[in-house]
């Protein structure tokens, strides 16, 4: 199909979109999504179409799921060029997106919105803008909610955005660390598990996610147990975040050092984990094994005082 050919197939399917015939509007956004899904020169052929991206947004409010789905559809393609990610993040689209996750839509709409909006969130200049729109908190109360369908989809937007210092705060204002930690501990779904140390990890890089984690009750023991489970990824986060604490308190260590398993999960780790976990657990021993020593010389010392 020539670009002529394709400028007037998308005009003529823009037009029947806004038709009063619901089959009408359906075939014709089943076109465009076919048109746009594995071609980037098609997505901004589309793009570029006067007022395309306001009619989009329109239909995706559709009362009709095979409309709305479709329209999202559209959008996300779209979204999929770099040079787009820009002004299509714009703030309607993102509050609309925002109500999409936390309203009781279907399973399908919500991962289309979560993907959308994670997709926009992959342009480091959007992730501020995305974030000041709410979308943090919405998405840590859309996970916290149990049982969530959309559950991955949602934390690989909210692992995308917390790359962003100021989205981390947020996330850690609005109570995303014992919501994490509550996915973690889940026996359902590894991988949710893994995603949800992971974002643990970034909110860990500053004092604010730190500081939370620190605070939670039973934090060193609670990590232990993932350590112990089969998902590497989550062993990979749950070694992370203790090297962290391990440097941040000693409050921390001396809980680890109080563990009588934790020596031998590390040790197990160290041989059967994955690179990346060897290397940690090798790292956290390394720490355990240091703090051992030095309580051992200040109780030496006492004993020499007394």
């Amino acid at each position: 199909m020539s670009t002529i050919q394709l400028r007037e197939t998308i005009l003529e399917c823009l037009e029947e979109a806004q038709s009063d015939l619901n089959e009408k509007k359906q075939k014709s956004l089943q076109t465009l999504a076919t048109i746009t899904k594995v071609s980037p020169q098609n997505r901004n052929l589309l793009a570029q179409t006067n007022g395309v991206i306001p009619a989009l947004l329109q239909l995706s409010k559709s009362s009709f799921p095979n409309i709305q789905m479709l329209a999202l559809s559209i959008l996300f393609n779209l979204s999929l060029n770099p040079n787009l990610k820009r002004s299509l993040a714009d703030m309607e689209i993102i509050f609309y997106l925002n109500s999409v996750i936390l309203s009781p839509s279907s399973t399908e709409t919500s991962k289309l919105a979560a993907s959308l909006l994670c997709s926009l969130a992959m342009l480091d200049k959007n992730k501020a803008k995305i974030g000041v729109a709410g979308t943090v908190e919405a998405l840590v109360k859309a996970i916290s909610r149990p049982k969530n369908p959309a559950a991955h989809h949602l934390l690989s937007t909210l692992a995308e955005l917390v790359q962003f210092h100021g989205n981390c705060t947020v996330a850690v204002q609005s109570g995303a660390v014992p919501v994490l930690i509550q996915v973690s501990e889940s026996t359902k779904g590894e991988d949710l598990a893994g995603t949800s140390l992971a974002i643990l990890g970034l909110l860990a890089r500053f004092d604010e996610g730190l500081t939370s984690l620190r605070k939670t009750d039973e934090i060193v023991s609670k990590l232990m147990e993932v350590l112990k489970g089969r998902c590497m990824l989550s062993k990979e986060g749950a070694a992370e975040i203790l090297l962290r604490l391990f440097d941040d308190s000693e409050g921390c260590l001396r809980d680890a050092l109080r563990l009588p398993e934790f020596s031998s999960v590390l040790a197990d780790i160290s041989v059967r984990g994955s690179g990346k976990a060897r290397e940690k657990a090798g790292l956290l021993m390394k720490k355990m094994m240091e703090a051992s020593f030095n309580s051992s010389l200040d109780e030496d010392s006492l004993f020499l005082q007394w």
